[in-house]
């Protein structure tokens, strides 16, 4: 209603800006006469051509209509403006009216036509950018899959290799670790399986992982996960901290004499969920070289800047920074879920 509203009245600016023209140019019998005029040829061509221009599709058909309508809407707008003023139909001055209602019906078609066209161009590159985007998404998501289906048969196969080995020499310890990972195969299988996934989810199976990699680092690796239920309830894409976890112990804790802590805190800000996850490790100025996969412009953060853009175009973002105290701190910034 608001456009129909917005139409009309450029409709009838348009149609007295015309009488306004006539008039300067000293056309017609003074402004008024030519405004009566005008918005009755102008009135009578917007009634009977824009159905035929919004309703049938670009083509020879509408071409064809057009060329039998527009001098048809002209006559009738040209015929009721006469009647209107009790004018004599004089044929001289008919065509003259004619003529020049035709031009200014050429002109208006003509710039409606190329709005149009031009709306059709835009409809066209939006179209096309929201197909690219989705096929980037489809991409990296199928990255992710191909990432996931080379890290857990590894992460499984060592992990079992582990128990094979503690078997003999220590079988309360490889039965503790047996029960660990079927915590995390359980976890994995779930998430594996759900249409979708929250920050819980991920923080379970990040931590029944943590758990299973104690066994081999004893005392020498520790953490803490800070999240409240607010936190833990929000969705949120897979695998996005287990390789952030994963780089900060096998680049900043493992090179570390004595090891290190992890930390993994979340919280609710502004509608935005910021994650950290932070370590005080051996930090990048040890850890910069080709085996630092999240160094500042390694491939891991490109990865996962690149599924965030995917996922969340520019209102996510992941930076990288090494703290006075050591270490490196990775933080993520999402948008909430309203």
């Amino acid at each position: 209603m608001k456009l129909a509203l917005i139409a009309i009245a450029l409709l009838l600016l348009f149609n007295t800006a015309i009488a306004g023209l006539l008039t300067v140019i000293e056309f017609g019998q003074g402004f008024w006469i030519n405004l009566l005029f005008s918005q009755c040829i102008g009135c009578c061509i917007a009634l009977v051509n824009s159905p035929l221009i919004l309703r049938l599709e670009p083509g020879w058909q509408r071409w064809l209509l057009l060329a039998a309508a527009l001098p048809a809407s002209v006559m009738l707008g040209s015929a009721l403006a006469h009647l209107l003023v009790s004018q004599p139909l004089s044929a001289a001055l008919f065509w003259q009216s004619f003529a020049i209602g035709m031009m200014f019906a050429l002109l208006g078609v003509t710039v409606f036509l190329l709005a149009e066209r031009v709306h059709q161009l835009d409809n066209q590159v939006r179209q096309s950018r929201l197909v690219e985007a989705q096929q980037s998404r489809r991409e990296i998501e199928a990255h992710l899959k191909l990432l996931q289906a080379q890290i857990e048969p590894h992460f499984l196969f060592n992990t079992l290799a582990n128990v094979g080995s503690l078997i003999d020499s220590d079988p309360p310890r490889a039965r503790r670790l047996l029960d660990r990972l079927n915590d995390w195969l359980r976890v994995a299988l779930v998430r594996t399986r759900s249409q979708q996934a929250s920050l819980g989810d991920e923080l379970a199976l990040l931590e029944n992982w943590l758990e299973i990699l104690a066994d081999r680092y004893g005392p020498r690796l520790t953490w803490q996960i800070d999240a409240d239920t607010a936190c833990r309830s929000q969705p949120f894409p897979p695998m996005l901290l287990q390789p952030l976890a994963e780089n900060a112990i096998k680049h900043g804790i493992e090179p570390k004499v004595g090891g290190g802590h992890l930390r993994i805190s979340a919280r609710l800000e502004a509608h935005l969920l910021h994650i950290e996850v932070s370590d005080n490790g051996v930090g990048l100025a040890q850890t910069s070289g080709p085996t630092s996969a999240l160094s500042i412009n390694g491939t891991g953060l490109t990865n996962i800047r690149a599924r965030l853009q995917a996922l969340y175009g520019d209102a996510a973002r992941l930076d990288l920074n090494t703290p006075l105290s050591g270490g490196v701190t990775a933080r993520l910034e999402l948008p909430c879920a309203h």
